[in-house]
């Protein structure tokens, strides 16, 4: 058997319980460079947690995902916060839940349009990288450093995401 799941909207109020939407907000504006770049300033934080832990930003290639979807996993780090921002305007599905005493609650999914990044906060449960339409390029800041901060969870039901539109 599988549950069907919704795609929503990306929106900062709805995602607040997993994270900060990354997107232009102007009520973060400077102007810096003599007035030739507009900063979007401190759009989210990033989190390191634990002794010797620092700060590092990769590039990652998302290959895009066929639909239907079946979400049967979910994986976390609870020792910093993972942001995704995509190289370009291409729209992508995150894919979180609430934990529920050490699992994933029934996912939540967001379809982040082209613009939009997300971070997540440490210890959030979010399904890996799900690019749409092309291969797509993702800055990602995250932590680095000694611990395990990788955990995942395999659903004993599958979810599955029969479209990538709202």
């Amino acid at each position: 058997m599988s549950i069907r799941l919704a795609v929503e909207p990306l929106t900062p109020e709805a995602f607040r319980p997993f994270g900060t939407v990354i997107a232009p907000d102007p009520s973060t504006v400077r102007m810096i460079n003599g007035g030739s770049t507009t900063r979007f300033h401190a759009l989210a934080e990033a989190e390191a947690l634990g002794p010797d832990a620092k700060v590092i930003i990769s590039l990652f290639r998302g290959k895009p995902r066929r639909f239907p979807y079946q979400v049967d996993m979910m994986e976390r780090h609870p020792l910093g916060s993972q942001s995704f921002s995509p190289l370009g305007h291409h729209p992508f599905l995150v894919v979180v839940a609430e934990d529920h005493g050490g699992t994933p609650a029934t996912p939540r999914v967001f379809r982040a349009e082209g613009g939009q990044g997300v971070n997540y906060r440490p210890n959030v449960w979010h399904h890996p990288l799900m690019a749409l339409g092309e291969e797509t390029d993702f800055l990602v800041v995250d932590r680095d450093g000694p611990g395990n901060n990788l955990e995942e969870y395999s659903y004993p039901a599958l979810f599955v995401i029969e479209e990538a539109t709202p």
